[in-house]
């Protein structure tokens, strides 16, 4: 893009840092408050010639997928892609076939073949997309746009993770202006199922994205390895020779990539991250997890951010008794919880938006990073006189803000990839001696009478959370020579910023309860939090 000139006479290089610290003084706005890191990510769209099979024969069409994938990952680790999105493009002859059908509108699922491989060991996976219904043009082309959760998959050895578009199932469903004058009699009548196969003249095979595992990967550059190239073993690829093809077929399916489908449930329809324990994290007894959702102020820019519902996974503690006391039954708990998204202990990147000097739009993205274990400590009193319990709890947490991107007035600023808070947020904490070192502290209470609900905060059911932080100095922004730290930090660090969070019921996975006519659900079916809390101001 060219600059066009003014009559400004300042070099670039002074307007470029005016521009960024006026993008830098509306960050502040930004800070929200829990955990997350976000590793880089890589973008990815591709555009694939497809041969879908209509009524009318086989016709050519588009298909442009998108997704975000990260940019490198670690042996075992789960991620799934996000923002994955398919559009389709049918040919005029296809809306000839729909309107003989006397479908005036369509539904669209998608079903989309990916195939997984790493080094010489494959795995499929299905990602399922639906879409708006939308009205049948009369002539012309027709365009299906559809989006959906796709299953996580985890690499099992060094090397590069590759994933190739394949086999796109459309399902149609079709309405017709007059339900009653269409022919029963028609083959499928109402809907219709529009089978395509990747064009052979696809460009890389319809290869999406390379994501590099451990050490081995090549970069998000990296092709796939070859199907033929040599094995280790040094097996003949007929599988004959001293007889341990069936052995070396066994091992290749070991070392297969980890597929995991989403399960059926209320929370994948819903616009939230998934929350539910895997294999990297499996459940115990006490597991529990909870969504949790806010606003933080930042005092410098008389602003406030929001976070969106994030996943927390926690270990709940085993109650010991506490102080003696003639009046009271004291009981405390130790807890423990990491946030979870896409199997890293952050929250899902967040965008603000805000008005710097009141005219120039700021866009930013960041994440919190969770440095090291979440404590959560709850003291339950229960008065022996009318047994009236309370309980105070805290929440300590080490948190980093990373800010992963910024855009002032739609132009991008590079603030690179490391630029990111020094040490945690941190909050004066009321017990030092036990508890000392930067960290986040919140604080909830809650009560409850004997035979009625509680109120307030308390770890199983949720509530409000509140507290105060100071924003450490910045590090580690700015690229190509260009210190943007000091202009951060004077933007944004400080003390005095308020934080309130709202915690969402817990599910119990050893002790799920469903959503019934007689009870408030806590999980869904497939042992996510059912309930998603809503931010407080």
């Amino acid at each position: 893009m060219k600059a066009q000139h003014t009559a400004l006479s300042r070099p670039l290089r002074v307007r470029a840092r005016t521009t960024s610290i006026a993008a830098f003084v509306v960050l502040a706005a930004l800070i929200p408050t829990t955990s997350a890191s976000a590793s880089g990510t890589q973008e990815v769209e591709a555009e694939l010639p497809y041969v879908c099979t209509l009524p009318s024969g086989q016709l050519p069409a588009t298909v442009r997928i998108s997704a975000e994938f990260p940019e490198r990952a670690e042996v075992g680790e789960a991620f799934t892609p996000s923002g994955v999105t398919t559009t389709v493009a049918l040919p005029a002859e296809a809306v000839a076939d729909l309107t003989a059908r006397d479908a005036t509108e369509v539904r669209a699922a998608t079903r989309l073949a990916v195939g997984v491989a790493q080094n010489a060991a494959t795995a499929k996976a299905t990602w399922r997309g639906s879409a708006e219904p939308v009205a049948v043009p009369e002539s012309g082309p027709l365009t299906l746009v559809s989006t959906g959760d796709v299953p996580s998959v985890a690499g099992r050895s060094d090397g590069d993770l590759t994933f190739s578009a394949g086999g796109l199932a459309i399902d149609l469903a079709l309405g017709a202006a007059d339900p009653a004058a269409t022919d029963p009699d028609t083959t499928g009548a109402g809907s219709l199922t529009v089978d395509c196969t990747l064009a052979e003249d696809a460009p890389d095979q319809g290869l999406l994205a390379t994501v590099p595992v451990g050490t081995g990967g090549s970069g998000p550059s990296g092709s796939p390895s070859s199907s033929g190239s040599a094995d280790p073993s040094g097996v003949p690829e007929d599988g004959q020779g001293d007889g341990r093809g069936d052995q070396q077929r066994e091992r290749q399916s070991e070392r297969s990539p980890k597929v995991t489908e989403n399960l059926p449930g209320a929370a994948a329809d819903r616009d939230v991250p998934p929350c539910r324990y895997d294999e990297q994290h499996p459940p115990t007894d006490v597991s529990l997890s909870a969504y949790v959702t806010g606003y933080a102020n930042v005092k410098k820019m008389k602003g406030a951010a929001y976070l969106p519902p994030s996943c927390v996974l926690i270990e709940q503690g085993i109650p010991v008794m506490g102080p003696p006391d003639p009046e009271w039954l004291i009981f405390d708990t130790v807890s423990y919880a990491n946030f979870h998204y896409q199997e890293r202990k952050e929250t899902p990147p967040f965008q603000s938006t805000f008005l710097s000097f009141d005219f120039a739009p700021v866009k930013a993205t960041m994440v919190l990073e969770q440095t090291g274990p979440m404590r959560i400590d709850s003291r339950m009193k229960m008065r022996l006189s009318d047994f009236l319990t309370t309980t105070d709890t805290y929440v300590r947490a080490p948190l980093v803000l990373h800010v992963t991107a910024l855009e002032v007035n739609g132009t991008p600023l590079d603030v690179g990839s490391a630029c990111r808070t020094e040490k945690s947020l941190t909050s004066v904490d009321p017990d030092p001696a036990n508890f000392p070192g930067d960290h986040l502290v919140l604080y909830g209470r809650g009560e409850q009478i004997l035979g009625q609900d509680a109120t307030g905060y308390l770890l199983l059911t949720g509530g409000v959370l509140s507290g105060e932080t100071s924003i450490p100095a910045f590090t580690g922004c700015g690229t190509d020579g260009e210190d943007l730290d000091r202009l951060l930090t004077a933007s944004v660090s400080g003390p005095g910023n308020l934080i309130k969070q709202v915690q969402g019921q817990t599910c119990s996975i050893a002790n799920p309860v469903y959503e019934t006519p007689n009870t408030r659900g806590e999980c869904t079916k497939d042992l996510q939090p059912y309930q998603i809390p809503v931010a407080e101001r």
